[in-house]
This record gives structure tokens, C-alpha cells and sequence, in this order.
């Protein structure tokens, strides 16, 4: 039986109209790369693209099964495989309107962004969107943050990706199987035990908790733990959403990353947070919105090669940074980042890798889905401290390029989701050395993604400027 974990069905419980948990990837193709096709035409045709999608995600489990309810919600919900999937209902075609760029490729996906997904089927979906840019593709994907995480998200991708446009993909006959089904009375019965086991499981929880929470206490007073939640400044996009949004899309060179990261003694983390922290500065300090006191995000963490738990789709912890946005100097907010992230991440390994996942397992679906929709009713977002201003996450990508399906991938972009109280979303992947930058938001609290999206690229500039000052012994030039 394929439960699942506490922290993936979070996921669910999480999620209202207007708080949709699914994450999304934007994917920039080349057709012109794609071999001839076996039906004997040339390059893309959207049938015979959506057929070579079925053919490989037809025996993976994570594409072709669907959710099944514990009776009387005694436990989490299990995974079962659909036995009327239907690639046509996951796979389907747009066409963007003319002139078909930029604008009107983030139009279209951020209206795709903004609509649930079918619990009834597996979940997850593709927009293949044609004529954009002279010729180019994009698919569009999205799928339950309760069947992935950031990296089991990239793995996924290998199942249609591959090294060569005529090679097979990566994943390709990886062997996976679906668990078996179960009968109702079987449900209710693991059901009962796992709630009369949830007492002992708590019991076993507090002793390590209680240390964790010891352990950073010592380090708040050594002034070596990682910034607190509900110590962030309010802004616009930290309130109650709704269910639009507004998509951002920018590209900066992977390549002067890595020469800042040299030359300063950081990490490429380090400089996405800063170069991040950078850009909001500008944004809010454009719209006349800058804060005093730093804005504080919240970075996911992956756990997967620390956590003793073999099951469950998310594998993950967060850390909380400050960004600097109170720092004009760009080399000074770099220098305290890197020194904020090494406590911050010795703090977080410090923490069980798997403390988030126990308690999640406590999550009580009708309880809270109630809770969750009546703090949306209610708006606390807006009435108490704010927990953190926004997510972030960078996840690692391919350092060579990749052909989806034959076609070269010329960009990939995640887009995680957002949540009430912080409703602007910035995640970057690296893809064969380009850095690919993700921005989603409510489309009410950041209502012109592209205006902070912009930011993003001339303040690496500024850095690698003040870098290059301090190696001549210049004076940095500040905003």
C-alpha cells in the first residue's frame, strides 16, 4: 500500500482556490533539433509528441496513479493507480496569439498557473504552447507539490529527457511498480491503528525536539542561529492572495556566478541569495515600499540523502535567510550572506533531518483543511507578525544541454507555489550554463512580475562590478 507521508498530504490539506500547491516548470524547446519521427514526418507534430509522452510515462507510477480516500479521513490518503488514465487528459495543446513573445507566453502561463488540478485523475498536466518566438515550443507542466519535491520534481524530467535529440531518455525503463490496491474495510482498519499509534509516535518526538529547541536557544545566544520566523518586515506581497498570477521569466550567465563565488569565497547559494536580495531591494525601493530591517525568506532544503525515511514524494527541511535588502553596498550584503548561511546551515544540520516530516504526520485532514480555509476567511495573514516575506529555492540542474522528447531545451524555469501571507515565489535552476529565474506571485500583491524580474540581472552586474573594485582597491559604488 503507497501511503502517503504526512508531510506530503500537508500538501493537500494546504490548498484552497485561492492557495493552489501544485508547482510548475516552464519549458523552452527547440523543435528544429528533433530527429524524424517513426510515422516517417519531420520534426514536431503535436500527436505524435503527445504519443511519445504516453509511451514513456505510461508504466511510472508518479504519472499514472491517483489519490484514494481513507474512510472517515482516519489517515492519510494512498496512492492507486488509474486504470482509466487517459494521456488526453494530461496533455493538451495551445497556441499562443500573435505576435507570440514574451508577453504574451507569461500571459497565457500565468492564467495556466492559476487553475487547480483534477483530483480525481493523477496529478498533473502539460500545455504544450506552440508559436511562440519564430518557432519555438513550450510545455508547460504542472504537478502536486504532495507527488514531488525540488529534486524528485528534476528527476522526474529524465523519464522524457535525454543527452542525444534521437537517444532514449534518461529514466527509461526504470522498472518502478505499483503498489497494490486495497479494499475499503483493510483502509479503515490501518486507519484506526494509525491514529491509536499517533500517541506513542508524539511521545518518541518530544525528547529530541525539546533538545532541538535547547540547541537553538545556545545558538540564538551565541549569536549563531539561523534568522527566526516572524521577525520579517510587512510588504505588499505579504497579505492574503488569491487565486491569480503573475509569471516572471529572465535568464543570467551561470558562468559570472561562479567567478563571484571564486573570487569572494562563497558559494554559488550565496550569490543567488544576495544577487535575490539585490533585486527586491531595487523593486521595492522603486515602488517606494522599502522596509528598514531586512526581508526574510524562507529557503527549502533537501534532506533526501540525510533522512532515515524511505517513503514519501518530499524530502525536505527549510532554513530561514536574511537577504540583505537593508545593504545598499552589493559586496558587503554578499560578505554577511555568506556568513548568515553558514550559521544558518549549520544550524539546520544541527536539526533532525527528518523533524519536519514526524510531526507532519500528525496533520489531521478535516482539521486542517478548516483551519486553513478559515485563516484565509479571516485574513491573520494581515493582522499577525509576519512569518517570512518570501520562498526561495535554487535547485541544481543539468551543467550540458538536454533534448525533451529530441527537441534542446533553451530554458527551464520552476515555479513554486505561494501562500497566504507570503505571496511571491522566486526559484532559479541552473541548465547548461545559464541560470534560469522563476518569479511567481499573487498577481494583486506583485502585480508586475516583470518589473522585478528585470532587477535580477543588473544586480548581478553591480556585484561583479564592486568585486572587481575591491580586487583594484577602488571605492564600491552604492545605489
Amino acid at each position: 500500500m503507497d501511503r502517503l507521508s504526512g508531510l506530503d498530504a500537508s500538501f493537500l490539506y494546504l490548498e484552497t482556490p485561492a492557495q493552489l500547491m501544485h508547482v510548475c516548470a516552464m519549458i523552452v524547446l527547440d523543435p528544429s533539433t528533433m530527429p524524424p519521427r517513426s510515422d516517417g514526418g519531420e520534426g514536431y507534430e503535436f500527436t505524435a509528441f503527445q504519443r511519445e509522452i504516453e509511451r514513456h510515462v505510461r508504466d511510472v507510477p508518479t504519472f499514472t496513479r491517483k489519490l484514494r480516500r481513507v474512510p472517515m479521513g482516519l489517515d492519510h490518503p494512498i496512492w492507486v493507480r488509474d486504470k482509466q488514465f487517459d494521456i488526453e487528459r494530461h496533455v493538451h495543446r495551445l497556441a499562443l496569439p500573435a505576435p507570440g513573445g514574451y508577453k504574451e507566453l507569461v500571459q497565457l502561463t500565468s492564467h495556466l498557473a492559476g487553475l487547480p488540478l483534477d483530483r480525481s485523475r493523477p496529478l498533473w498536466e502539460m500545455w504544450i504552447v506552440e508559436g511562440y518566438d519564430d518557432g519555438k515550443i513550450v510545455c508547460f507542466a504542472k504537478m502536486h507539490h504532495a507527488t514531488v519535491d525540488g529534486v524528485s520534481g528534476s528527476n522526474l524530467i529524465s523519464h522524457l529527457c535525454a543527452l542525444e535529440p534521437d537517444a532514449e531518455p534518461m529514466a527509461s525503463g526504470t522498472g518502478e511498480q505499483h503498489s497494490r490496491d486495497v479494499g475499503s474495510r483493510e483502509l479503515f482498519v490501518r486507519g484506526v491503528a494509525s491514529r491509536l499509534s499517533l500517541p506513542v509516535q508524539a511521545a518518541r518526538l518530544v525528547g529530541p525536539t525539546a533538545s532541538g529547541v535547547g540547541r537553538t536557544i545556545g545558538r540564538a545566544r551565541a549569536g549563531t542561529a539561523m534568522a527566526a520566523p516572524l521577525t520579517a518586515p510587512r510588504t505588499s506581497f505579504n497579505g492574503t492572495i488569491t487565486g491569480h498570477r503573475t509569471i516572471g521569466l529572465v535568464d543570467v550567465d551561470l558562468g559570472h556566478v561562479r567567478a563571484v563565488k571564486q573570487a569572494t569565497g562563497t558559494t554559488v547559494n550565496d550569490v543567488v541569495l544576495a544577487v535575490t536580495g539585490g533585486a527586491l531591494r531595487a523593486y521595492l525601493e522603486q515602488r517606494g515600499e522599502l522596509p528598514e530591517s531586512s526581508l526574510l525568506a524562507s529557503v527549502p532544503v533537501s534532506v533526501r540523502d540525510s533522512s532515515r525515511r524511505s517513503a514519501g514524494a518530499n524530502k525536505v527541511s527549510s532554513l530561514f535567510a536574511r537577504l540583505g535588502t537593508d545593504t545598499a553596498d552589493p559586496l558587503e550584503r554578499l560578505r554577511d550572506m555568506a556568513e548568515r548561511n553558514r550559521n544558518a546551515r549549520e544550524h539546520h544540520d544541527a536539526i533532525s533531518a527528518d523533524s519536519l516530516q514526524d510531526w507532519a504526520e500528525f496533520a489531521a485532514p478535516r482539521t486542517f483543511g478548516l483551519a486553513v480555509r478559515a485563516y484565509a476567511g479571516l485574513r491573520l495573514a494581515e493582522r499577525h507578525p509576519v512569518v517570512h516575506n518570501l520562498v526561495i529555492s535554487n535547485v541544481p540542474g543539468p551543467p550540458v544541454p538536454l533534448y525533451f522528447l529530441g527537441a534542446e531545451i533553451l530554458g527551464l524555469y520552476p515555479l513554486g507555489p505561494v501562500f497566504h501571507g507570503a505571496g511571491l515565489n522566486v526559484t532559479v535552476m541552473s541548465n547548461n550554463g545559464r541560470l534560469h529565474v522563476g518569479v511567481i506571485a499573487c498577481r494583486e500583491s506583485v502585480p508586475d512580475a516583470e518589473a522585478l524580474v528585470a532587477h535580477f540581472p543588473a544586480e548581478l552586474d553591480r556585484i561583479r562590478a564592486a568585486v572587481a573594485a575591491d580586487e583594484q582597491g577602488l571605492p564600491t559604488i552604492n545605489r
